[in-house]
């Protein structure tokens, strides 16, 4: 049986439940940069042509140069991490897979449609979210320890110099990065895997011509290019993030991890939390698996008075 997908966003069902309109909302219920990247003008030519190889290529090289790519690992960029995790069960026969909980869902989903079982113990394949969503987590090299090792750093740049994408060298590592969260940019779809390129090969098979829109090209050849921007954001995340830690301790919560991209709190009721913050249109993260942690996104710069309001 596949493991229920639950996710942040769904905005839309509170919108029905509570009231208002879309624009009436702050959404914190993802951990999506509130700040995104300034997106360039964009050519002509991305919106009315295939995307171009050259401009793939340009993409791919200020990827490897942001994230320090092995010279020996290729590249692969699809539309948006999830394209990426729906495959890589495919890449070993089905058997057992370690995913240290809680953690992202969507990875026991595409194991479980695939033939996967789960286990806690020893498997021949280990999935680990670097750093964890939601607990903020981080890994460390000895925590390397199946044939098929799949890290998932969809929000690790809010810390690069933890990454562990040294280890996309060995055989069976796969690195993931997603474009979304820490530049703000979910709309676009765009992530990648990191591997040997062996790895990659079959990958890349599976999806196909094309993975990538001309517009995605062109907007993240340039954010991955723009280091000032984001050792800026960085700077900033860190002390948005502190500051929505004050703001919930002083409410009545208790810190219980995160990353500077969303924070995570033990309450009382978090089902009671979520919905007197929906009654002033703000919208938070509860799990299906306990009824005392709430997650929150940063509110964007307009946003704190009102969260401070309702809080």
């Amino acid at each position: 049986m596949t493991p229920k997908r639950d996710h942040g966003g769904g905005l839309d069902a509170a919108v029905a439940q509570f009231g208002g309109g879309r624009a009436h909302w702050i959404d914190l219920s993802t951990g999506i940069n509130p700040v995104p990247y300034p997106v360039p003008v964009i050519s002509a030519d991305a919106w009315a042509a295939l995307p171009d190889q050259g401009a793939m290529e340009r993409m791919l090289i200020a990827a490897r140069r942001l994230w320090h790519v092995p010279e020996s690992c290729d590249i692969l960029a699809a539309n948006g991490a999830s394209a990426l995790i729906a495959q890589l069960p495919t890449l070993a026969p089905a058997a057992q897979v370690h995913i240290p909980s809680p953690t992202y869902n969507e990875h026991a989903a595409a194991f479980a449609t695939h033939g996967w079982q789960e286990t806690d113990g020893p498997a021949q394949a280990k999935v680990i979210v670097n750093p964890n969503n939601p607990t903020g987590d981080w890994y460390e090299s000895k925590d390397l320890t199946a044939k098929l090792m799949i890290i998932d750093e969809s929000f690790g740049d809010v810390a690069p110099e933890r990454s562990l994408v040294a280890h996309a060298a060995e055989p069976g590592t796969i690195v993931l990065k997603s474009f979304g969260k820490f530049w703000g940019l979910a709309g676009l779809r765009l992530g990648f895997a990191i591997a040997r390129p062996d790895t990659i090969d079959v990958l890349r098979a599976n999806l196909g011509p094309w993975p990538v829109s001309g517009p995605a090209l062109q907007i993240a050849s340039a954010a991955l290019s723009d280091a000032d921007w984001a050792n800026q954001t960085r700077v900033r995340l860190n002390s948005d993030a502190n500051r929505l830690d004050q703001m919930m301790t002083g409410a009545g919560a208790q810190c219980a991890g995160g990353t500077s991209l969303f924070r995570l709190y033990r309450v009382h009721n978090a089902q009671d939390w979520q919905n007197r913050l929906a009654s002033h249109r703000i919208w938070t993260r509860i799990f299906p698996y306990s009824d005392t942690l709430l997650r929150l996104g940063l509110p964007g710069p307009d946003d704190w008075a009102r969260l401070g309001s309702a809080l």
